[in-house]
């Protein structure tokens, strides 16, 4: 199996998180999106300021590496407009994906309007650029309902407004990684949550990130029908190490 093209290679820590400055922080950027290029990763995911650089690098060595790059990130409250402000900026950058965080306190607290306009607009924004989007439910953040119920909202929503052909260039995502969790709980894709993302969001595809750290829980996600896995350990991954990487 050819892990390494379901792989997005991921780095998404700001300097003050990485406990960096920011020209470490850039020098660290660089080196991931370097080996993306030279270990062939499906694609480099990124935050929205790092997106041009990504598309210098990836010119450069004329490369087939896609990228991704995060909006909203990572609470996904800041509203439909910055939304929009955000992936319209990205796309102009050169992002070839675009992982928007859905508003998932706001669909917990019952205000299924505003995340429905919200999945609406910003999918058709990429759409109509020729992007990939993704929409990261935060799984750690949801009960098992939730989930569910989550991800068949934006299948309906995709469904009901868009054509078949575009099915494929809509995910559904697990996590961001960076979600806060009691009592040391996994915060990313787990078995069981994956596999209600894929009962509930088909024929839209999936994407497992967070918590994918071995070859094997790699394999068994694919295997799962995963399309793609966000990783902060790709390398390792690929070569059949653990991940030492938070994500």
């Amino acid at each position: 199996m050819n892990i390494k093209q379901y792989l997005d290679s991921t780095y998404l820590k700001t300097p003050s998180q990485a406990g960096l400055s920011e020209a470490e922080n850039i020098k660290i950027v660089k080196e991931f999106i370097q080996e993306a290029i030279d270990e062939n990763f499906k694609l480099i995911m990124i935050r929205p300021d790092r997106v041009s650089l990504a598309n210098e690098m990836i010119a450069a060595a004329n490369s087939p590496v896609q990228i991704g790059t995060v909006i909203d990130f990572p609470e996904g409250n800041a509203g439909l407009e910055a939304k929009l402000v955000e992936a319209t900026q990205a796309i102009q950058d050169g992002a070839d994906d675009l992982d928007f965080v859905c508003n998932y306190e706001a669909f917990k607290e019952g205000n299924v309007d505003l995340v429905k306009e919200e999945i609406l607009k910003c999918t058709q924004l990429g759409l109509t650029n020729n992007k990939v989007v993704k929409w990261i439910i935060e799984v750690a953040a949801l009960n098992d309902k939730q989930i569910m119920q989550l991800s068949a909202l934006i299948k309906n929503i995709v469904i009901t407004n868009f054509k078949e052909e575009n099915y494929a260039s809509v995910f559904v995502k697990s996590s961001t990684g960076f979600y806060k969790t009691e009592n040391n709980l996994p915060n990313g894709a787990t078995v069981p949550a994956i596999i209600m993302m894929l009962e509930n969001a088909s024929p839209l595809p999936v994407k497992a990130a967070g918590g994918v750290r071995t070859y094997d829980e790699a394999v068994e996600m694919i295997r799962l029908g995963v399309k793609r896995i966000g990783t902060s350990g790709a390398k390792a991954i690929a070569n059949g190490e653990k991940a030492q990487g938070e994500y």
